[in-house]
């Protein structure tokens, strides 16, 4: 087919009765999976390319089978290939909830509601059949933050404190996050496709599922790597949601918790993103990141982490949104 196409991808998309499509490449995300829309006449679908060792499809089929069954928008499976690593998924179309939003940014408190409506429905479920989101897991992630950005900087680090002063800040919120929900985990501007006025968000990029707190995927949300979201329509989104499920008189400063954790941990991201894969177009993210991360950590609840930062991250990297790196 003349695209650098999976080995048995002809194969698995003729078994599939896919396989007089034509196939075009889309652009990839932060992995090393691969996308293909595969159109065939009037009807189209999403070809993944989630090549062992490096991925494994069997936790986006597990999420998505979970979610489709539990009422959610997950893409529905047409076909699957674990040992290749190839799955033939429904094709939700181009209509990402960014780039509708910069098209037409008027509609922005309707789309952002929706999407905490569809956070709401997912809370309102029995946690699914998916890990805990564990102190070690929280730990390992926030981590990132030490192993990438500050060699990054050329910055030596208590590291040892680095781990105390979050054990000090989340293990507090752990109670709070059982029984626990399903958090996505990725659940932002990017990954929300906009299906039609009567049809739900569509989902994508749940492989990584956990089950864990409510404010997780909140906070992925409203506090945006890729995308600029008003602290004025973070708040009402915030209330609303708030107002929808009851959320008790700790969960503003769980979701702070969580807040600087996710950006701890995108930043570290972001920079192993540039230093190991050879993808610098990530820190140009960087400093809304870091001007997230000093929101958060601005919270009472986290000033063990906060004290930390004061401590190792010099006042000029900070003040310059986590300083310059030199691609």
């Amino acid at each position: 087919m003349g695209l650098n196409l999976p080995d048995g991808v002809e194969a698995f998309l003729a078994s599939a009765g896919w396989g007089d499509g034509v196939v075009e490449p889309l652009a990839g995300d932060a992995s090393f999976r691969r996308y293909f829309r595969i159109r065939r006449g009037d009807k189209s679908a999403m070809l993944m390319d989630a090549p062992p060792p490096e991925e494994d499809p069997q936790p986006f089929l597990r999420a998505a089978k979970w979610l489709d069954a539990n009422g959610l928008r997950a893409p529905h499976i047409l076909a699957e290939d674990g040992l290749r690593g190839l799955v033939l998924l429904e094709d939700f179309g181009e209509v990402r909830m960014r780039e509708y939003l910069d098209q037409w940014p008027d509609d922005e408190r309707a789309v952002y509601t929706a999407a905490i409506d569809t956070l709401v429905d997912l809370h309102r479920l029995p946690p699914g059949p998916f890990r805990d989101y564990s102190l070690a897991e929280y730990q390992r992630e926030a981590k990132l933050l030490v192993d990438w950005y500050c060699p990054a900087q050329n910055l030596y680090v208590d590291g040892p404190g680095y781990a105390a002063a979050w054990e000090a800040v989340l293990s507090p919120m752990l109670p709070r996050q059982r029984p626990g929900v399903v958090v996505m985990r990725d659940y932002h501007a990017e990954n929300v496709m906009l299906l039609g006025a009567l049809e739900k968000q569509g989902l994508l990029d749940f492989q990584d599922a956990l089950v864990g707190h409510p404010a997780y995927d909140l906070v992925s949300l409203l506090q945006d790597a890729r995308r600029d979201v008003a602290p004025e329509l973070e708040a009402e989104m915030f209330d609303y949601y708030v107002r929808q499920t009851g959320a008790g008189a700790d969960f503003l400063a769980d979701y702070a918790r969580l807040g600087a954790q996710r950006n701890a941990k995108i930043v570290g991201i972001f920079v192993r993103l540039w230093k190991r894969d050879g993808k610098p177009r990530y820190l140009d993210y960087i400093p809304r990141v870091w001007a997230l991360l000093e929101r958060d950590l601005a919270h009472p609840a986290l000033e063990p982490v906060a004290r930390w930062f004061d401590a190792n991250i010099p006042a000029e990297l900070r003040a310059a949104g986590g300083g310059t790196f030199t691609v």
